[in-house]
């Protein structure tokens, strides 16, 4: 058994003070030339991300949440509309849904924590406009199932891929399956920027231009004219420009993080009393970059004060509710109880950048002490 010692959740000063001197290089070279709103450090940034992801655009917006929304806008969504979403997730997908003018509908969670194509069609409606898988924990849903459901009823698929960058599905990276998806540069995310930032990937040159001008209120990328109402939801370019500068290291980023999964897998996988996320490799369709490390486990609560007691964090995400959970508070009266039960055992292990084999190793022996294994 280790010895004790620390292992938060997630370390956030990490993000910054594991390469200071190179992040202070990249804000110093924006502040001297005065480069803050939509420069060329922006439009690099989306060039390389459309690369990166195999998409034909990508746009920096301010958000992910809005990104979700203005593709929903780009795309045609409009007043009544339902678009039918996992209800594990979190709250910001449905309210996209909900602000770009559509009727979220929650349905079931799968063995894989996400979307379950089986129980899709129980759902649809004359109303049914949309399908919109969440790319969860930085894993891609079955899209050959959902597009297949989507193309038998003539649905739109869009993605809410905030989780996902890098996942990818039969070699082809989330966010590039439907009308238009989000990727989140939240801190804690995978490719993390130092406050808030998102982005929208697109194939269709129409639906890039409705974006475009959505973005940034109306305005055409052509004229420069305000041809339609928008917002202000621009990706800031000191944002882009560290994004930039962390991209040339994300295939490590990523490899790092299947490491820990596969050490996880290793250390946990012949406890019964746990379900762990496939093994990084164990499935040739899906490529997991590992987000976050989401189990069921046993006696959840008691694990989760046990891990707390020996100095690790956990976290139960969405703060232990599906948003179909919160109610007649946001106008749901659903029942999932698929969804509904997995949620009293899942729970979150530390999963990030900061933490060490022996990090990810003393996290394991704690786990294994509570359950006598």
């Amino acid at each position: 058994m280790h010895a004790p010692r620390k292992v938060p959740f997630f370390n956030y000063p990490h993000i910054f003070t594991h390469d200071e001197k190179g992040f202070l290089e990249v804000i110093t070279g924006v502040g001297r030339r005065g480069a803050f709103i939509m420069q060329k450090d922006l439009s690099d940034f989306e060039k390389r991300l459309a690369a990166f992801t195999g998409a034909r655009y990508a746009l920096g917006v301010a958000n992910a949440t809005d990104g979700l929304q203005m593709a929903l806008m780009a795309g045609g969504i409009k007043a009544g509309d339902e678009v039918l979403f996992c209800s594990h997730t979190m709250i910001a997908t449905a309210s996209a849904i909900h602000f770009a003018g559509g009727v979220p509908v929650p349905v079931e969670t799968g063995p894989d924590h996400l979307m379950d194509p089986t129980k899709l069609e129980r759902h649809i409606t004359p109303r049914t406009r949309a399908i919109m898988p969440t790319q969860l924990n930085g894993r891609v849903a079955n899209m050959d199932a959902i597009q297949a459901i989507a193309d038998k009823h003539g649905l739109q698929v869009y993605e809410d891929a905030a989780q996902a960058l890098g996942a990818k599905y039969k070699g082809r990276c989330a966010g590039t399956f439907g009308v238009g998806a989000c990727i989140s540069f939240y801190p804690a995310k995978v490719l993390g920027c130092l406050g808030d930032g998102g982005a929208v990937l697109c194939n269709d040159d129409a639906v890039y231009q409705k974006l475009y001008m959505l973005r940034d209120h109306g305005r055409s990328e052509q004229t420069g004219e305000v041809e339609m109402w928008g917002f202000n939801s621009r990706l800031d370019n000191l944002q882009a420009a560290l994004l930039n500068y962390q991209l040339d290291h994300f295939p490590q980023v990523i490899e790092r993080r299947r490491q820990v999964a596969r050490i996880y897998q290793e250390r946990l996988g012949s406890l019964k009393q746990l379900v762990l996320p496939p093994a990084p490799g164990s499935e040739p369709d899906h490529f997991d970059v590992f987000q976050n490390y989401e189990i069921e486990a046993e006696r959840r609560d008691e694990l989760k004060r046990f891990l707390a007691d020996r100095g690790v964090g956990t976290l139960i995400q969405w703060g232990g509710k599906a948003v179909h959970q919160f109610g007649a508070a946001l106008g749901f009266d659903q029942s999932l109880p698929v969804t509904e039960r997995m949620f009293k055992s899942m729970i979150m292990l530390p999963m990030n950048m900061s933490q060490t084999d022996d990090d990810v190793a003393y996290v394991c022996d704690c786990i294994r002490e509570f359950y006598h294994a």
